[in-house]
């Protein structure tokens, strides 16, 4: 069995010395270990919805949502895309130039030719003609102020085969229910958030659950795990929606009454997310 520390044959010591898992003189520390075996880690869940991508669109096109520096695009090329011979892709899409600068220099000096990063709005990226009309994968990871939504809302429009996210920001939903507490409090449930602390976090949890609703009411799979280790945060839930073509309306229904029990009704707009018709 492979050790989660090794380095896997192949791998491009140059960029785990970027990722900062190898020290500039190609050494490995136990922290070194620790941040490769959280690369391996999240690697495990993606590996087998590339590999299933690959029975059905062999040229595999993905999407890195909020990519920021372009981590985890950079991995998966390093582990998987680089091993294929035809037109598979990896897109990141981040509004940040000086990020997008600096994640195509490291694309060019490793030679990762299958790699495109666009600044863009996510918004803009729906459309732009840089971009597939096929997209097979999209994922956001931690990606900062409104890209998780951003990305359903991306994925969802371009039909993808599968979602993977790492949700971020859930303040939005934590300030509905602030603004909305004193009219909440004839319910019992209001109990759940009436302390400040609490309204943060039930409002995490809410607008995950939101999203999961949201992604089934659009005829998605969805799966939800913990993504232990991958970065010291509170924030250590994945979401993986495999997209199943079911009618979900039961589920929109479903999403419709817990805004409604929860007096988000305000919020309507962000989680029912019409189809995208190009």
């Amino acid at each position: 069995m492979e050790k989660s520390h090794e380095i896997r044959p192949g791998q491009s010591l140059e960029l785990l010395k970027e990722l900062h898992i190898l020290t500039r003189d190609g050494q490995m520390n136990q922290d070194s270990r620790r941040k490769l075996k959280q690369v391996y880690h999240l690697y495990r869940f993606i590996e087998p919805l590339l590999q299933e991508s690959r029975q059905t669109s062999p040229d595999i096109q993905l999407v890195d949502i909020g990519a920021g520096k372009s981590y985890l695009g950079f991995i998966l090329y390093d582990l998987f895309f680089k091993g294929l011979s035809n037109g598979s892709h990896i897109f990141g899409v981040e509004v940040r130039h000086e990020l997008v600068e600096k994640s195509r220099a490291l694309a060019s000096r490793l030679g990762f030719s299958g790699m495109s990063f666009l600044d863009k709005t996510v918004a803009d990226a729906l459309t732009a003609p840089e971009l597939p009309a096929r997209i097979d994968i999209v994922t956001a990871l931690h990606a900062c102020d409104t890209a998780t939504d951003d990305a359903i809302r991306f994925a969802l429009g371009r039909q993808a085969a599968f979602i993977v996210l790492a949700p971020c920001c859930q303040a939005e939903v934590a300030a509905h229910l602030r603004k909305n507490k004193g009219k909440a409090l004839a319910n019992p449930l209001a109990e759940l958030w009436r302390h400040p602390l609490h309204t943060r976090e039930f409002g995490s949890q809410v607008t995950n659950v939101l999203r999961c609703l949201q992604l089934e009411a659009h005829g998605y799979q969805v799966s939800v795990t913990e993504l232990v280790g991958w970065e010291h945060s509170m924030k250590n839930e994945l979401i993986i929606a495999r997209r199943s073509n079911q009618p979900g309306k039961h589920r929109a229904a479903r999403l419709d009454e817990l805004l409604c029990l929860l007096g988000l009704e305000d919020l309507r707009q962000r989680f029912f997310t019409p189809q995208f018709s190009q």
